[in-house]
């Protein structure tokens, strides 16, 4: 056992590498550590290729409640299935990475972070990245470089390298930056309409650090490294194949492109492929060569499509649906298409469509986020996006939410969170539902898009409007091209998918991932600056439909009328095993929240029953006065006098002096428990003691 470490300054603060001492059956294992915070990343590597014409690359990240000192709250007291942080960390530690490996590598890798202790200045998504990188270079997995990644905020007008995670919540821009020694590889995070100054500001930023760290990873390489092993290179086409399909197919691919429709484009190349291939087949009776030939054949086929439409882009400016590279498919928006929902919008971008719904509740609608080490937060803004599989033309199985969905969801939901307003501003909780309806191209920004529009239909006053673009990237030697808009073919045929959400102002959610090494300073403030032209095309079109929010929220929308009551009342209010307000609800159909601090909040739809609800609350909590008049029931005489319940729960005493304008003998000549009498309050003392007397209500009334 031999431990191998090296440690440099990111953010002010040592991050150290270490491994020799930990999981040494596996490929490669490193620990990761800053401050008090470490993970354990593992890599390990199959030995021969699988039967899969894809790289089988999984991540997971694991947090485990031991690393922050708590003890998971499920029944079975043990870690479940990946929850949304922990999808969302593996997300984040595979796209950087994937484009590292040779495209034709098919050897099954899997990256395991687990958490083995967690501070709240040092968070370890950033870590497991860094971890994962550093484990599989100094493997001999034949990685191409070493990635690193490190978080960045502006807060308080300062740049800052990992922030701790309580200060992330009042910086005006966050961003997750990944890259490799030469350009920046990928990018997440948002901003509260941030600049695309500040977004290249904070990119060059933390690829400074990028770099000292990928300096790190090397330095660890050089200590204990392993050999790269040797893979073959792969197979070489039928060049009789290549040249047949090369010269008999280009016709009739660029016919085939300029097909219109995502569908009807589709068919069209398969047509003209398979005519290709069933003439290369004609007369030959072997199935091992007619296969051969096949799969020789859609190779290259795959290649030639990929040549043309690149080039077309690079030399003609033309893409595969005939548009500029500028150019914005056709909008078409519709809101207020659910008559019940609160809100709801339609929004559609060429063959892309979305469904939202924008429902409103109170505070106990909230959403509990139940996180390892979490304070069991609350989420009062939620945006959930459901990808259907008839929104691509097919029929598979509907297993529930999977990584994808997660991600776009999350994006979707942090481009909106920036513009939704304060509890104290809108004191409702607020739920997107955002189903995709077709999909060719971004339907993440078309879930931003059709979600602000929900929302504004919904009366919900949100800072702006916000709309979401989709860039994409041709890259051939020093030539490129940006795209604006960017096609389902687009992506898969491109080099760079580059999300951005913002208002007129400025930024609220970026996301970036590349196919290549990484993506130039030029490449990036060129696509930056494109996508903000077409993010106010697409505001433009949105508000010839609805340009700001309601005035008045829809009829079926909750009312929530606010009071504040006694801290001491609340008991009285929630009642034994919680009846009262039970019966509350139960009686007037509404909803009623009561915080810790006396905030009561009364949510109704029939505006009498919310009234009815403030009516029963207040009689239920309401205080004495001093000076103010009661009918009350006398609950007991004593010689002293008698004692009146002014309102419910609240009793007060008539002293016998003060039962009537003449002297009184006897409490009983004068009431009697159970009668009604007039009184005023006239004192109330430190203790809460409620002083009556019917002598002055009696002279107030005028008897």
């Amino acid at each position: 056992m031999q431990k191998f470490e090296v440690s440099i300054e990111v953010g002010g603060r040592p991050l150290t590498i270490e491994t020799g001492e930990y999981a040494k059956q596996a490929s490669a294992a490193v620990v990761v550590s800053q401050g008090d915070s470490k993970v354990l990343v593992t890599v390990v590597g199959g030995d021969s290729p699988t039967r899969f014409d894809f790289l089988p690359l999984t991540v997971d990240y694991e947090d485990r409640n031991g690393a922050y000192g708590t003890i998971p709250g499920s029944f079975h007291k043990r870690e479940g299935r990946a929850n949304e942080r922990e999808t969302l960390i593996s997300r984040l530690i595979d796209r950087p990475l994937r484009p590292q490996f040779p495209k034709h590598f098919r050897n099954e890798v899997q990256v395991i972070a687990t958490a083995l202790s967690y501070d709240q200045d040092n968070d370890t998504d950033t870590l497991a990245m860094v971890g994962a990188s550093a484990a599989c270079h100094i493997s001999d997995l034949p990685v191409k470089a070493p990635i690193a990644g490190v978080r960045i905020s502006k807060i308080d007008g300062a740049w800052v390298i990992n922030p701790s995670q309580r200060d992330i919540p009042n910086a005006h821009l966050t961003l997750v930056v990944a890259g490799t020694a030469d350009a920046v590889a990928m990018v997440e995070g948002g901003g509260k309409q941030a600049s695309e100054t500040d977004m290249m500001d904070a990119m060059d930023l933390a690829h400074a650090e990028i770099k000292k760290i990928i300096g790190a990873i090397e330095e660890l390489r050089g200590l204990c490294g392993q050999p790269k092993r040797v893979i073959a290179d792969p197979p070489s086409l039928d060049e009789r194949v290549l040249v047949a399909v090369n010269e008999q197919g280009l016709a009739p691919l660029k016919a085939a492109m300029a097909t219109p429709g995502k569908h009807e484009r589709s068919d069209a190349i398969k047509a003209a492929r398979n005519a290709i291939i069933d003439g290369l087949l004609a007369g030959i009776e072997d199935e091992a060569e007619r296969t051969r030939i096949t799969e020789d054949a859609k190779t290259a086929w795959e290649k030639l499509t990929r040549k043309v439409m690149r080039g077309d882009v690079i030399e003609k400016g033309v893409r595969l649906d005939g548009r500029a590279t500028d150019e914005i498919r056709p909008i078409w928006n519709r809101v207020g298409v659910a008559p019940r929902a609160h809100g709801s919008a339609v929004f559609t971008r060429g063959e892309t469509q979305v469904f939202a719904t924008a429902a409103l509740g109170v505070d106990k609608d909230s959403q509990r986020i139940d996180y390892a080490g979490s304070q069991s937060e609350f989420r009062d803004f939620m945006l959930t996006y459901n990808f259907p599989p008839f929104s691509t033309g097919e029929a598979r199985a509907m297993r529930g939410p999977k990584r994808r969905e997660v991600g776009h969801g999350a994006l979707a939901h942090r481009a909106l969170q920036a513009v939704v307003p304060t509890q104290a501003e809108f004191p409702y909780t607020i739920r997107i539902c955002a189903d995709v309806l077709e999909s060719n191209g971004s339907s993440s920004m078309g879930t931003v898009c059709a979600g602000t529009m929900a929302m504004m239909d919904a009366g919900v006053p949100i800072k702006a409007p916000v709309a979401g673009i989709a860039m994409g990237l041709i890259k051939e030697g020093d030539s490129f091209a940006v795209l604006s808009d960017i096609l389902g073919d687009e992506d898969h045929l491109g080099d760079m998918d580059f999300k951005v959400t913002g208002t007129l102002g400025g930024i609220t959610a970026f996301q970036m991932d590349t196919k290549i090494s990484g993506v130039p300073r030029e490449v990036m403030l060129r696509a930056l600056n494109q996508a903000r032209e077409g993010r106010i095309h697409i505001l433009e079109e949105m508000g010839k439909v609805l340009a700001a929010p309601r005035a008045e929220l829809s009829i079926h929308a909750p009312r929530i009328t606010t009071i504040k009551i006694n801290t001491e009342k609340i008991r009285d209010l929630i009642g034994p095993g919680g009846k009262t307000i039970r019966g509350i609800q139960a009686s007037t159909g509404c909803k009623i929240n009561v915080e810790d601090d006396g905030t009561v909040m009364v949510a109704s739809v029939d505006g009498d029953a919310g009234r009815k609800a403030l009516a029963m609350i207040r009689e239920i909590t309401q205080e004495a006065e001093i000076g103010k008049l009661y009918l009350g029931v006398v609950k007991r005489t004593v010689d002293f006098g008698a004692f009146v319940e002014i309102f419910p729960g609240t009793e007060g005493l008539i002293h016998i002096s003060h039962l009537a304008v003449e002297r009184v003998e006897k409490t009983t000549d004068i009431v009697q428990e159970g009668d009604e009498v007039l009184v005023r309050v006239i004192d109330i003392d430190r203790s809460g003691k409620i002083r009556l007397s019917r002598k002055e209500a009696l002279e107030a009334a005028g008897a």
